[in-house]
């Protein structure tokens, strides 16, 4: 017998219903990036390596999936580097390309190859699959989709502010009230490294820190202690642990620890510009919130730093993040190109709207109405009418075939379908037909030949 086929594992089919869900929330997104002002561009799935690697720090290298080169690749490599069984040192010889792991440093290529071409500030938006190559888990694939929004060449905080916004306007209109939108700047974290004494270990330092809210304080001292950062590090950095209050009583208690440090002190002058404008702005359904802890693991953040969770009683990851990045363009040549932008976590926020109940009805409604098929001279003229009511932007489609009634009407009810049309011999002849509304019974008569308005009645 044939072998039953199967997906790799973190990849996913999507059905009619899921497709439109989907479609519902990058509607939503799109419709706000461009209300924002952000313009569309698209990149390729796949990067040449050396535009990736190197980009997102070790975790993130390990995670990215290469592409061998194509032909015979292995005969390629000299036999000295192939019997060393380094993957480190045979990597570059058999793959030269991977697939994307994000979506902004492929944006800062294109910025970077289309530099005379882009009017600066440049506020562009993406929506694409990437790739990981992570452990699948609730949330967590190895393709999925980002919705992405920057803004380069523009280094004033109001940017900041704006994607605040951003995320809240989404957000509320999806229904998503109470997500906490968290923010923190590397700049700060930076300080705090400067004044336990692990400048050096900037890196390892923050992202153990990350993983606060993952493996608890314990762990995350282990990993440090790990990673090399010392005893001594580890206990003047304790205050961020237990770190509490509202936003603005931790910006106090930050000022407190980094009083030595002129960077860390540019940070949280940063963070209360940012909260200052948001509270006197206000937002309508969302929190903000300061976390020091947050991180996000990424090399080339330089300021704030974004993350948002789902609300409160949804065990869910991040839906959102992003942060500034105004050195990112440099890796490829352009110097002093100020960026900052952020990402919606399409996949999760879509498990998130469906744990709550939250997809309107209609969403997943394929069809608005069903004509029934009675024959070939019925279905000759039902596709007349249908034709009529397409233009009027009602979705309606006719059934193939003159089934059984019953067959039909199943048909109808497993799609969903609100109201269904009957266009019988009888009907036929008195030059009418019959609506039937699946969700009440109840049932209207129209005349053939009607037009106008009435195509949109009660669709």
């Amino acid at each position: 017998m044939p072998q039953k086929p199967s997906i790799p594992k973190g990849t996913r089919d999507f059905s009619p219903s899921e497709v439109a869900k989907r479609s519902h929330i990058v509607s939503v997104i799109k419709r706000h990036f461009e209300t924002f002002g952000f313009q569309p561009i698209e990149t390729p799935s796949f990067e040449n390596s050396e535009t990736l690697l190197g980009k997102y720090g070790e975790e993130g290298d390990r995670l990215i999936f290469k592409i061998l080169n194509s032909g015979d690749f292995i005969s390629k490599v000299d036999d000295i580097t192939y019997s060393s069984k380094n993957s480190i040192s045979l990597a570059p010889k058999i793959t030269e390309k991977a697939l994307r792991y994000d979506l902004t440093v492929p944006f800062a290529r294109y910025v970077v190859m289309h530099q005379n071409e882009i009017d600066f500030p440049f506020k562009r938006y993406q929506i694409q699959p990437v790739w990981r190559a992570d452990r699948p888990q609730k949330g967590r694939f190895r393709e999925f989709y980002q919705c992405d929004a920057d803004v380069v060449g523009a280094n004033s905080l109001l940017q900041e502010v704006e994607f605040v916004q951003l995320y809240d306007a989404v957000f509320t209109d999806l229904g998503l009230s109470g997500c906490t939108i968290k923010l923190n700047n590397r700049k700060v974290l930076s300080g705090i490294a400067e004044v336990i004494g692990a400048k050096h270990l900037l890196v390892d330092f923050t992202v153990a820190l990350d993983k606060l809210d993952k493996i608890g304080a314990i762990k995350v001292k282990e990993e440090m202690a790990a990673k090399g950062i010392s005893e001594s590090a580890i206990k003047k950095a304790a205050p961020l642990f237990e770190m509490s209050g509202n936003s603005q009583e931790q910006l106090e208690q930050l000022k407190d620890l980094l009083v030595e440090s002129e960077i860390g002190m540019k940070g949280v002058g940063e963070l209360q510009q940012i909260i200052t404008l948001i509270n006197d702005l206000g937002i309508k359904s969302s929190k903000l919130e300061v976390d020091v802890t947050l991180a996000r693991g990424l090399n080339y953040y330089t300021g704030a730093i974004f993350e948002v969770s789902a609300p409160e009683g949804v065990n869910m990851g991040s839906i959102g993040g992003g942060g500034r990045y105004d050195d990112l363009t440099g890796i490829f040549g352009l110097k002093d190109v100020s960026g900052v932008g952020i990402s919606f976590g399409l996949d999760r926020i879509y498990l998130v709207i469906e744990e709550l109940g939250l997809f309107p009805e209609e969403v997943s409604q394929s069809l608005d109405v069903l004509c029934l098929n009675f024959g070939d001279e019925e279905a000759k003229e039902a596709l007349r009418l249908i034709t009529k009511m397409r233009k009027g932007g009602v979705k309606v489609d006719l059934y193939p075939t003159a089934a059984k009634m019953q067959k039909q009407m199943k048909y109808a009810n497993k799609r969903n379908i609100p109201m269904v049309i009957f266009l019988g011999k009888e009907e036929l002849e008195r030059k009418e037909f019959v609506v039937k509304d699946m969700r009440t019974g109840e049932q209207h008569v129209a005349p053939l030949n009607i037009e106008g308005p009435w195509l949109n009645w009660n669709f």
